[in-house]
């Protein structure tokens, strides 16, 4: 049906004031121009609205009934419209996220902080999750932005790097290797290496950089999650080998932090959207800080 908000407000405007005169000097409209738009709303509809005379205009029993519904139309479309300018104001909206657990809590509270800041009607929300899960989250649109390592392989995705991370060799305190201000990645496999379990991106990454040096580690531990790695370093378990974007949290668990001089492992990370899908205003606003404020 081809009728028009203009229309729609007409129609009101007379209903409410009971004259075409007092309801064009509300629209600010000329009388022929405001007859013609609801006698054509009238022929689209079907039936008269009003019953007009010479002197008064006043509803049909048609039109009465169809009043509230105008009226409720209008006020849909006035807040619908307010709604969509919030948005894209940042006045109001959501924003979902992934991210692995080392950039979680080392860079992105930065961000998030000035993103709050400045659009505190925000709402946020942060899954911090392993790779493999960041990047199925963003895959299948449960989230909007996704930040990690660079996969092997991207289906679906575009791939916004952001900075590269080279991985740092950690040990225990009382380690004979803890005095060198640089550790050469071969040197590692001599010990017990404490390593995330198979099926990972990570121990697919240390298994490939394992094979290229030639040696193999007396011993593999495996673990789930970094921050169990870095207890059992500590601990004095064996050494590992981890993103340096953890070096703060494995300092705070009692490892020593060592550079990695020969034959380590360095990946991009970055962010990650869905192709060919348009980001909210939200997101926008959030990459933007997140360049500028970095890592």
């Amino acid at each position: 049906m081809n009728i028009s908000v203009k229309q729609l407000r007409g129609f009101v405007a007379i209903a409410e004031a009971g004259s075409f005169s007092e309801a064009c000097e509300h629209l600010h409209l000329s009388q022929p121009a405001l007859s013609a738009a609801i006698r054509k709303m009238e022929e689209e509809l079907g039936g008269q609205l009003f019953a007009r005379s010479t002197r008064s205009v006043a509803l049909t029993p048609e039109g009465a009934e169809f009043l509230p519904v105008a009226r409720r139309l209008l006020v849909d479309w006035n807040e619908g419209f307010d709604d969509l300018r919030g948005l894209f104001a940042l006045q109001r909206g959501k924003l979902s996220i992934a991210a692995m657990p080392s950039f979680a809590s080392n860079c992105l509270p930065q961000t998030l902080t000035q993103l709050v800041q400045r659009f505190p009607n925000i709402n946020i929300n942060v899954q911090d999750i392993v790779m493999e899960e960041v990047i199925s989250a963003v895959q299948s649109g449960r989230v909007e932005l996704g930040i990690t390592f660079e996969p092997d392989s991207m289906d679906g995705l575009d791939f916004q790097p952001l900075f590269n991370d080279r991985f740092i060799a950690i040990m225990p305190p009382n380690h004979e290797l803890a005095a060198n201000s640089e550790v050469p990645f071969a040197d590692l496999l001599s010990y017990t290496l404490v390593s995330l379990n198979r099926g990972s991106s990570t121990r697919r990454w240390t298994d490939n950089a394992i094979s290229h040096a030639g040696q193999q580690p007396p011993h593999i531990f495996e673990a789930f999650q970094l921050t169990t790695i870095g207890s059992m370093v500590a601990a004095g378990v064996g050494v590992a080998v981890v993103p340096a974007l953890c070096q703060q949290q494995m300092q705070a668990l009692g490892a020593i932090c060592l550079p990695i001089s020969h034959g380590g492992i360095e990946r991009r990370v970055g962010l990650f959207t869905r192709r060919r899908h348009a980001l909210s205003s939200a997101a926008q606003k959030f990459i933007e800080l997140l360049n500028r404020e970095g890592c």
